[in-house]
């Protein structure tokens, strides 16, 4: 339970007449009673002086525990404002912590990113060996070309030479059918010739 519903109670409690209230109002009762009595009560003195001496007791511990309340709240709200310094500094050194991680993630993606341009760079040939391969490159598509010229001239001599053999062949087959054309003329001919000299002779027996 905390000192403010300590408090709260104990106020709670003397308002209803109790604790110190009821100490003073058992105080003025008793020292009404004892101005009002004609004789002299030593006793009901006695009891005042207790308990005037209770409530001065009383009063100097209220004034005790007020004291120390407000020490405490002070200490308190020293302690509140120290929390609070301490917590702005977390959270600058939180911030400070941020960015030192981010420029931290940042060197090391450069660093990875160099790493892998250094590799490409040290995989690849230097510019010496690429111009040798460069000029071996050229000198082959040279040969290359010059041997695709001497094949397309040899193809094209082919194709003279086949279209040459082609009109020779028209040629001779022209010739050969020529040839064959005589031949049935003189094939026929030589039929009718015969046939002729057939009936002649028949003729000549009868």
């Amino acid at each position: 339970m905390s000192d403010e519903e300590v408090i709260r109670r104990r106020l709670l409690i003397d308002g209803d007449g109790t604790g110190d209230d009821r100490r003073i109002n058992m105080l003025l009762k008793s020292f009404i009673k004892w101005i009002n009595n004609p004789d002299v009560d030593n006793t009901l003195h006695e009891r005042m002086l207790s308990q005037l001496a209770q409530c001065e007791f009383a009063q100097k511990k209220s004034r005790l525990v007020s004291n120390m309340s407000q020490e405490e709240l002070k200490s308190y709200g020293h302690l509140s404002n120290e929390i609070e310094v301490q917590i702005e500094e977390a959270k600058k050194e939180i911030e400070k912590t941020k960015a030192e991680l981010h420029e931290a993630k940042r060197v090391r993606k450069n660093r990875i990113e160099y790493d892998v341009l250094a590799k490409v760079i040290n995989e690849q040939p230097d510019r010496l060996e690429t111009n040798e391969k460069l000029s071996m490159l050229r000198q082959e598509l040279g040969s290359l070309k010059e041997k695709s010229e001497q094949l397309e001239h040899k193809l094209e001599m082919r194709r003279k030479q086949f279209h040459v053999l082609i009109s020779s062949i028209h040629s001779l087959q022209g010739m050969l059918d020529e040839c064959d054309e005589e031949i049935m003329d003189i094939s026929l001919e030589n039929y009718e010739d015969t046939d002729m000299t057939v009936a002649s002779v028949e003729m000549t027996q009868e």
